[in-house]
């Protein structure tokens, strides 16, 4: 298993993929946050509020959003929207570093969008003050998650047929699933390219 110091290392190390967006390239960012806690390391999510037209609506996701115009970067984008969505100020705690970027997916096809995940490290048990836009904040221990323990399916209506999504279930019967799933595997090889990825169910 990985602690925070190794989890720094490998990151600083790593050189990740960037999308070089085009000039309709919609620009967003997420932050992978973690924490040391009595049984390991552990990483948030939060649940999207139910947003009619949203086409994330409800799901398990990092906190984020898309860059403005005033962020510096898109690591500054993640900070200000943690910040704006759960009251947590990743700017008094310590980054880790960047992962690949992502390219958005809505319904099944490609969006013109990409998503850079930054990680960060907070300590202690912080509080939060969500906004409109986050229903529940919900701490997952990241070691059952890399032994795949946690890994599940969910079926899902997709172009108007049942399909099956992978995914891990939480604690609560969260599951986490789709783009925030795929940045959570990216990760984990990030930090361990023997890695074994779950057995998914297609």
């Amino acid at each position: 298993m990985f602690d925070l110091s190794t989890i720094r290392q490998r990151l600083q190390q790593y050189q990740g993929e960037i999308y070089p967006p085009n000039a309709n390239t919609r620009q967003a960012a997420v932050a992978v946050i973690l924490r040391e806690a009595d049984d390991g390391l552990e990483i948030l999510f939060i649940k999207r509020s139910e947003t009619p037209g949203d086409p994330w609506s409800g799901h398990m996701a990092f906190p984020g959003g898309h860059e403005d115009p005033e962020d510096e970067d898109l690591k500054q984008a993640a900070v200000r929207e943690t910040l704006e969505e759960i009251g947590l100020d990743l700017s008094a705690h310590d980054y880790l570093g960047a992962l690949d970027h992502q390219r958005a997916m809505a319904r099944g096809r490609e969006l013109d969008m990409l998503i850079a995940p930054h990680v960060f490290e907070v300590r202690g048990d912080p509080s939060f003050t969500l906004n409109y836009e986050v229903d529940e904040v919900v701490w997952a221990p990241m070691a059952r998650m890399l032994s795949n323990e946690l890994h599940a399916t969910e079926t899902k209506p997709m172009a108007g047929k049942p399909t099956i999504f992978n995914g891990y279930r939480l604690t609560g019967g969260h599951f986490v699933w789709g783009l925030t799933y795929r940045m959570l595997k990216q990760f984990f090889l990030t930090l361990d390219p023997n890695w074994d990825p779950p057995v998914e169910i297609e």
